[in-house]
């Protein structure tokens, strides 16, 4: 009986600590810390803690997101603990950076040494990332193993952001406090809050209460009204919230243009006197602030008043970006300022409006930031430039001595389809553009990832930003070189950890890639899909209708005999990854013929690459579900070779209006026939009849007919607009041209 009971005595000693100790992993800690060092050992969290603080503060938060996370409840008293955390504030050399720490791991004790407590806070934040995500998940308040270490770490970079617009879609005040605690967790430290657009004003300004009486709401296509704002008291108890956080609360108030809800409510501000709403479109709107009227800058000085007493951190954002100078060259007040203040253009008449503000809000001990737009005319002096097309936008600014916040749209901007700006991109950005020499570099302080919320509400925000932004905050903190490979493999250990704090993340890159094979004898279509990311099943409907987590799974390649609509969407389990499918299928001569498309098509938009235009799959009114090919600037012109001489009747491209979206119609269309390939005849050329104002998403065909015709080869070539007309609020900018199939009958 002791043999028995000293043999279960041992088997439950080595069973136990795998049954509650959970151990952390330092090849889970994104950032990357600058340099880590494993010790021998391991520090065992329970209950049998205190904690020493050179900050009271610091020492309450920690023990008060411990028990959130874990469940353990550090007592106050220190008699009869065994085991101690310290945080020292202080004791770092002084040249060391603010948020640098130090982070040692023993048997005995965790240390976070650094020169400010906001260093101790990021320090906290790596230890709360070494808590196992199994223990964060019952949050039962059993011990956990972390591994001993010392940790260097310090950031690369001082700005350190997320721009969340909240003006597209309105944000619950709960949301943004998670997602400051969420920021703070990966080494953020800004949180750039864009308040203001055409769609919507969200803070509340006591001395023009109808901005969030009337612009803060707007009628939606199916006449529901949508909207919200933030009271000044839930402002004040964010940024608050923020503080002890230490992530920086960046306000941004959109002017001169992006500014028709403001108008909606004061239309006196705006050259023509309106009336206007505010609007359900997304894209570039005529109607900006009249620069000619003195009373639109004191109504704006007004606003930022109240926005800088809400707001005490030194940045106030004022966009300028996408201004149309339309209404300004037909306003006379307009017309008249250019005159009195010797400007040259509506170019210069822009700088003056933003130096104007710059200058007040420098007069008010504050920081103004703007977009690249900005440089136009000229920069007012002290100004912070945002660039966000391209690196240009960057250099320019500093070049001319002057701060910026490199975040181009190619790498930071995370409302863009993973399809096209996926994982590996935005691991692979470098802020710092390589044109700079080292004194120009120190010019660039940072970085931000940019989440604007059009087709983004509230609860899609998760899986739009994670897992990419993941990559932009090692980008942004680690300093170094970079291994996308080793972040892949720690990036891996962090998914358990996201659905552990509950954070729903997405795709890491085009999730979806299909293969569509065309059998003539039957006709059919056979359409095999494969996944690229663990843990995620696809599922599918044959009549056109949305699936759920209940429809059919996708096992084996899914055979189509007739025209239909099969759709696909991925899943984690039973959570909607974003990621929607449409075939929209037809049969026709062309389908599998080889094509040569002569002008380049948008790597933004390539839909299945070359063969896209001849796969029988037709888009849908969504220019970005993946089925249309865009060029920008440039015709279309391509040659289809049937492989064979055949008779042909008909041939019908088909087109995509969206006119918000800058998306046109072609002017018109010429298609051909050739028996050789080198000379075409029978051309037909069709003009488009569809007005490109039309602000309604139209799809046209532009077919034409061939009687008794035979012919191997069909050249089809569409006459661009090639940029926005003068009347489109986008005047000037490169349009686009979307195709989506040739239909050969």
């Amino acid at each position: 009986m002791k043999f028995s009971a000293v043999f279960l005595f041992g088997i439950l000693f080595t069973i136990a600590p795998k049954f509650y100790a959970q151990s952390g992993t330092l090849q889970s800690l994104i950032p990357k810390p600058e340099k880590i060092i494993p010790s021998e050992g391991k520090f065992t969290f329970d209950n049998k803690i205190t904690v020493k603080s050179t900050s009271g503060k610091l020492a309450s938060y920690f023990k008060n997101k411990i028990f959130e996370l874990t469940g353990i409840k550090l007592m106050n008293d220190s008699s009869a603990k065994i085991k101690t955390i310290i945080f020292e504030s202080g004791v770092l050399p002084n040249e060391s950076d603010k948020e640098a720490y130090n982070l040692e791991i023993t048997q005995s004790t965790i240390t976070i040494s650094a020169n400010t407590d906001e260093g101790i806070f990021r320090g906290i934040q790596t230890v709360f990332q070494l808590i196992p995500p199994e223990i964060k998940k019952s949050r039962n308040g059993k011990p956990f193993v972390l591994p001993a270490c010392k940790i260097e770490d310090n950031p690369r970079f001082q700005w350190r952001g997320l721009n969340l617009d909240c003006s597209r879609h309105f944000m619950s005040k709960d949301f943004i406090k998670r997602y400051i605690d969420i920021l703070a967790y990966f080494k953020f430290n800004t949180l750039h809050w864009h308040f203001t657009d055409d769609q919507g004003w969200r803070i509340e300004i006591k001395k023009y209460p109808k901005l969030t009486q009337i612009g803060a709401w707007r009628k939606e296509a199916d006449g529901s009204l949508y909207g919200g704002y933030y009271s000044q008291e839930d402002i004040k108890e964010i940024v608050e919230y923020a503080k002890s956080r230490y992530i920086n609360i960046v306000p941004e108030i959109e002017m001169p243009g992006h500014c028709l809800a403001s108008l909606a409510s004061y239309p006196e501000n705006s050259c023509t006197g309106g009336p206007f709403e505010v609007t359900n479109m997304w894209g570039v709107m005529k109607d900006v602030y009249c620069a000619g009227r003195d009373s639109t800058f004191i109504f704006l000085q007004n606003i930022l008043d109240e926005v800088i007493d809400l707001f005490p951190g030194k940045y106030i954002h004022i966009g300028g970006d996408e201004v149309p100078k339309d209404r300004w060259k037909e306003c006379p007040r307009c017309q008249e300022r250019i005159k009195t203040e010797g400007l040259k253009d509506e170019k210069e008449l822009q700088s003056y409006f933003i130096k104007r503000i710059v200058n007040y809000l420098e007069s008010k001990g504050k920081t103004a930031i703007g977009w690249d737009e900005i440089l136009e005319g000229g920069l007012a002096p002290g100004v912070i430039v945002q660039s966000w097309q391209g690196h240009d936008g960057a250099i320019a600014a500093a070049r001319q001595k002057h701060y910026t916040i490199c975040s181009p749209t190619s790498h930071t901007y995370l409302n863009y389809d993973p399809d096209n700006l996926d994982l590996k991109i935005a691991y692979s950005f470098e802020p710092v553009p390589v044109e700079l020499n080292e004194e120009e570099a120190v010019y660039v302080i940072g970085s931000e990832a940019n989440l604007w919320t059009e087709h983004c509400p509230q609860e899609k925000v998760d899986s739009q930003l994670f897992p990419r932004i993941l990559a932009l905050s090692e980008v942004f903190w680690t300093t170094g070189s970079k291994d996308y490979d080793e972040f892949y493999s720690r990036l891996k250990n962090k998914y358990e950890d996201l659905t552990s704090l509950g954070i729903k993340y997405g795709r890491e890159s085009k999730l979806i890639t299909y293969k569509v094979e065309h059998n003539t004898d039957p006709q059919q279509y056979i359409v095999t899909f494969d996944i690229h990311q663990e843990g995620v099943n696809l599922r599918y409907t044959l009549d056109g209708t949305t699936p759920t987590y209940k429809s059919e799974i996708y096992t084996q390649p899914i055979v189509v005999n007739n025209t239909s609509k099969l759709v696909a969407a991925a899943f984690r389990d039973t959570f909607f990854l974003n990621k929607k499918i449409n075939f929209d299928f037809i049969f026709h001569k062309a389908v599998g013929s080889d094509i040569k498309i002569i002008n380049e098509y948008s790597l933004h938009y390539r839909a299945n690459g070359d063969n896209s235009l001849v796969d029988g799959i037709r888009g849908t009114d969504d220019f970005h579900d993946g089925m249309w090919q865009g060029y920008q600037g440039v015709d279309f012109e391509a040659v289809i070779d049937l492989g064979s001489e055949k008779e042909i009747s008909r041939v019908v491209p088909r087109f995509i209006l969206n006119s918000n979206s800058w998306v046109f119609l072609p002017k018109k269309v010429v298609i051909s026939i050739s028996k050789d390939g080198s000379k075409f005849s029978d051309e037909k050329v069709i003009a488009n009849d569809v007005p490109q104002k039309n602000s309604e998403i139209i799809i046209k065909e532009f077919g034409a007919d061939f009687i008794a015709s035979k012919a191997r080869y069909i050249k089809v070539f569409a006459e661009s607009i090639k940029v926005c007309p003068e009347w489109h609020p986008g005047a000037g900018h490169k349009a686009w041209l979307f195709i989506d199939e040739i239909v050969v009958e």
